[in-house]
């Protein structure tokens, strides 16, 4: 039937019984769908399954990782002021102690050294960070050893008598480079600036005996510098959890926003549908209280029939099912059935998204074929993934009407109707 281009003249009083491979037939339920079709859960949607709205919900969870998003923009505002912090400090005040007191370093090489190793990771730095981007893993880890290294090295180079004093330009510059390098990462930025201090420290209690008095400007020069650093780290840590949460809040807010559009949507669409319907029922109904119309003549029981039948379908095109476009040819199958008719429907293939608009298209014309049906129908239905076909063989006279996108080929010879429709996915 559905598979052939001519007119299935097949007695329709042979009721199929078997079937081969998906096709499925049955002589009296049309709910008969096929077997490879997914399981549905008790909410009647197949597993794995996402309605339209959930979809389209699921989008803007992701739009904390987009450039623009304020928290991204943020981080990136952060790191370039902790950037500029040690671009600044560096020639601003600690080139003139390093320069003051060169003779006293020992070597001065060394001191040399480790600022020009300062000033190059702060460029290298400047390259990412410039450009609103992250530093990268290796960027980080290679910047902070460095970093480190030349902090230790300054140190060493000290002259005596000189630990956290004017000549040691380094200890407080250093806090801040960790800062710029390790800003996205709380954790290693916390073990850097105590490897930094312990070293300092140790440096400091080698370097010979300390008095009373250094030990005194080594606690105040630590607790100012440490406690600063570390409340600039708490308070960019502090700034990130907001800015998240302040994402998070934005793509709450979003995600209701577009519920809300969707179901405002679904209504009009709903009472667009509804009103369309209606249009058609009203006369009809019209008629029968005024008289007019006489529900005993064969044309008012049919267009009683078609009626009855366009608006189950457009009850079924809103259930959430696994198979939209079989569940609505149940439905019209259904108005049939209580009307007497012997109704069989056969299922062949696998599931294909069909939109509502071409169903809509797809099951008119096996609305006005069932609704002329007397005693015996038979429906099929054929899906590929280039082709999906609805064909009827019923004992009655009608004239289904296609569209450009749906067109309905029928027949009609000794007393039935052959029809189908075709719709092609683009």
């Amino acid at each position: 039937m559905a598979g052939t281009d001519s007119p299935d003249t097949t007695d329709l009083s042979a009721r199929p019984t078997k079937t081969s491979g998906s096709e499925v037939a049955s002589p009296r339920h049309p709910r008969t769908e096929n077997p490879a079709a997914p399981p549905t859960t008790a909410t009647g949607r197949a597993p794995g399954r996402k309605a339209p709205a959930e979809t389209a919900l699921t989008e803007p969870a992701a739009a904390s990782t987009v450039p623009g998003d304020p928290a991204v923009r943020l981080a990136a505002a952060i790191r370039i002021v902790l950037l500029g912090v040690p671009a600044v400090i560096q020639p601003g005040l600690s080139l003139a102690p390093l320069l003051r007191h060169q003779a006293a370093y020992q070597p001065p090489l060394v001191a040399d050294l480790a600022y020009g190793i300062l000033t190059a990771v702060t460029a290298l730095c400047a390259f990412w960070v410039l450009r609103r981007k992250p530093l990268p893993g290796s960027v980080a880890l290679c910047g902070t050893l460095l970093v480190l290294v030349a902090s230790s090295a300054a140190t060493a180079a000290l002259p005596p008598d000189s630990f956290f004093r004017e000549p040691h330009w380094s200890f407080g510059l250093v806090g801040w480079h960790l800062l710029a390098l390790l800003a996205d990462r709380p954790p290693a930025l916390l073990v850097a600036l105590g490897v930094h201090t312990a070293a300092g420290v140790a440096q400091f209690l080698l370097g010979g005996s300390p008095t009373r008095t250094e030990l005194g400007d080594a606690a105040i020069v630590l607790f100012a510098v440490t406690v600063f650093q570390l409340a600039i780290a708490g308070l960019i840590r502090l700034l990130d959890r907001r800015a998240g949460e302040a994402a998070a809040a934005a793509a709450g807010r979003e995600r209701l926003a577009i519920r809300a559009a969707l179901a405002a949507q679904a209504g009009r669409d709903l009472r667009a549908g509804f009103a369309e319907q209606l249009g058609a029922t009203l006369p009809l109904l019209a008629g029968l209280a005024d008289g007019t119309a006489d529900p005993r003549t064969p044309d008012t029981r049919a267009r009683c029939a078609l009626a009855a039948s366009q608006l189950r379908r457009l009850f079924a095109e809103n259930d959430d099912v696994p198979d939209p476009l079989v569940h609505e040819v149940t439905a019209c199958l259904d108005v049939a059935e209580r009307r007497g008719v012997e109704v069989a429907l056969a299922v062949s293939g696998d599931v294909v998204d069909v939109p509502a608009r071409a169903r809509r298209e797809l099951t008119g014309p096996v609305l006005t074929a069932l609704a002329a049906a007397r005693t015996r129908a038979r429906v099929s239905v054929l899906r590929t993934p280039e082709l999906v076909r609805v064909a009827v063989v019923a004992d009655g006279a009608s004239e289904p009407a296609g569209s450009a996108a749906v067109p309905v080929t029928s027949h009609t010879r000794d007393g039935q109707t052959w029809m189908e429709a075709r719709w092609r996915p683009e």
